[in-house]
């Protein structure tokens, strides 16, 4: 009975090796995000390149055009950060602490519980959702005094949150 016992505890120990699978996606989705927000910034100078000399058609709205490539851009660089956390936080709470840090090395990525990962992957979701209402505001039209209070009723509404969550 005890060799049964060791070998389900070993089996049930050696299962948390399934998070590496989570672990190695998560870095994969954050690399192809980071390549692809930089294609991005790198369209976007090339379409300011394009514009300034006379390469493009000078009706264009260039300005909303880059404002628009540069904020999604960014956006999908801060998810792209939220999966490199998750994918660091779950190494180490579930595999090994990481050791080749040294004592210049960023305490951002260092985890020791849950709650540090939830809080941090809440704090970075928190500002790619902030940069997403930005460019859905770029796009917006407002029309009327309404429409002006709504917007600035939401502005104030995430200063708010933004207060309160970083209060603590």
């Amino acid at each position: 009975m005890e060799f049964l016992q060791k070998l389900f505890e070993k089996l049930l120990w050696n299962s948390r090796l399934f998070i590496l699978l989570a672990v190695i996606l998560s870095m994969v989705g954050a690399v192809l995000l980071f390549i692809v927000a930089s294609i991005d910034v790198i369209k976007a100078v090339i379409n300011t390149y394009k514009y300034y000399f006379n390469l493009l058609d000078q009706e264009s709205d260039i300005h909303n055009v880059l404002l628009h490539m540069i904020v999604s851009a960014i956006d999908l660089y801060l998810i792209a950060v939220v999966l490199l956390i998750f994918s660091f936080g779950l190494y180490e709470l579930f595999i090994r602490k990481i050791t080749i840090k040294d004592d210049k090395s960023s305490k951002v990525l260092e985890i020791h519980t849950l709650d540090q990962l939830k809080d941090k992957l809440a704090k970075v979701i928190v500002m790619a959702l902030i940069v997403a209402f930005f460019s859905k505001v770029l796009s917006m039209g407002i029309t009327d005094a309404k429409d002006m209070v709504f917007f600035a009723s939401s502005i104030l509404a995430i200063c708010v949150g933004l207060y309160f969550l970083h209060k603590h």
